[in-house]
């Protein structure tokens, strides 16, 4: 089964970081997954994220206001 990732943020560098390790992680393990990209500040407060980045797997709030290791999305995401 496809795994839905979201990735909220507006768009800094720790947003960025999180997109490129997600990114790694799904292509290195072959993963099974979309990637979406929020950037829209109302989308991500609907939410209720107030700090980004965030990490959310199949609609769980996963990581929120900082950027994940690799090992730690492999762990999320299996």
């Amino acid at each position: 089964m496809t795994k839905v990732i979201k990735i909220l943020g507006t768009g800094c560098s720790k947003c960025k970081s999180m997109i490129d390790i997600v990114t790694d992680v799904i292509l290195e393990n072959n993963i099974d997954a979309t990637v979406e990209k929020v950037e829209d500040i109302m989308e991500i407060m609907k939410l209720n994220v107030m700090t980004t980045p965030a990490l959310v797997i199949n609609d769980v709030i996963t990581i929120k206001g900082r950027v994940p290791s690799k090992d730690e999305v492999l762990a999320l995401l299996n």
